[in-house]
């Protein structure tokens, strides 16, 4: 064998970094993140300019003078109607509505998802069937009928709950559960079923396998739903306008009497800054758990 024949080298031919489809691909991507990021830097740099230099007209300059007044103002004492205390109120009723509406719609989808996919009991494809009509009636539609109900139960039971966060955390939970519900079924389907034989083999019952079996695999589309959840809840505009008063009126609604209040000059940077602080939550629980939303979405969670 001849020293030439010896050294030839083998495997696939090295990739050019610079070829014509990289350049279109990454040349795409690009544009397309300058086009989704412009706004986004141009809220960020108004919100930390002052008054005066955003008369100036330069929306794209970054701020000669930084100042995060403008982001203290949203927060505290930015006027709402009758009320000038900012976005905390807001925020905090939002977080009174996210926290148990998110808890209790995850766990009674995961519930009917994993039923659905591993206890065939009779009924369940009408269930199903009807649960995925429900995720497709336009919210519109169901507006009026819900507040007729929520108010002859609490008319029922004696107390109020059309008007309160606790309505509006039952309406939160209900719209939520058809959607939610086919995630974890196609994911609980995805998983191997030896599993589940396996453990009704060995005696474990419904709670059992659930608790046992399934959740300690589920992080992941328990992330997805919790994403979808969190995005939906906070940024939720039309239930909290409808099914609240202006006491507990969720941070959108509070953005909204701000951003849109005809009363004194408008305040560009204000209005910036507040923009920002609403969407905060869902960019940190995103950002912080993009990886498994990722993983959730690719072990099955949108399987047909």
């Amino acid at each position: 064998m001849s020293d030439a024949t010896q050294f030839t080298p083998r495997g696939p031919r090295p990739r050019r970094i610079f070829s014509a489809p990289n350049i279109f691909l990454y040349g795409t991507l690009t544009v397309v993140a300058a086009y989704y990021a412009l706004p986004l830097y141009v809220m960020i740099t108004t919100s930390l300019k002052t008054m005066d230099e955003v008369r100036a007209g330069n929306i794209f300059s970054l701020p000669t003078q930084w100042t995060i007044e403008p982001w203290i103002k949203a927060w505290a004492t930015a006027c709402t109607g009758i009320n000038c205390d900012g976005l905390s109120r807001g925020f905090w009723n939002s977080v009174r509505i996210l926290i148990p509406s998110v808890i209790l719609s995850i766990s009674i989808a995961s519930v009917n998802g994993y039923a659905l996919a591993n206890w065939r009991y009779k009924g369940a494809e009408f269930f199903f069937a009807v649960l995925m009509i429900g995720a497709f009636i336009p919210y519109q539609v169901m507006l009026y009928p819900i507040v007729l109900v929520l108010r002859a139960v609490g008319d029922f039971f004696g107390f109020q709950l059309y008007g309160t966060l606790g309505g509006l955390v039952i309406v939160h939970t209900i719209f939520g559960m058809p959607i939610l519900t086919l995630l974890f079924r196609n994911y609980f389907s995805s998983l191997p079923e030896e599993l589940f034989k396996a453990a009704r083999v060995d005696g474990a019952g419904f709670w059992r396998i659930f608790f046992q079996v399934m959740l300690p695999m589920s992080l992941p589309i328990f992330v997805v739903a919790m994403i979808l959840q969190v995005t939906g809840i906070w940024n939720d505009f039309l239930f909290g306008v409808i099914y609240t008063k202006p006491d507990i009126y969720p941070m959108t609604v509070q953005l909204n009497n701000i951003v849109n209040s005809v009363q004194g000059t408008k305040e560009y940077n204000v209005n910036m800054a507040a923009t920002l602080l609403t969407g905060l939550v869902p960019l940190v629980i995103y950002f912080a758990s993009g990886k498994l939303f990722v993983r959730g979405v690719a072990a099955g969670a949108v399987k047909g």
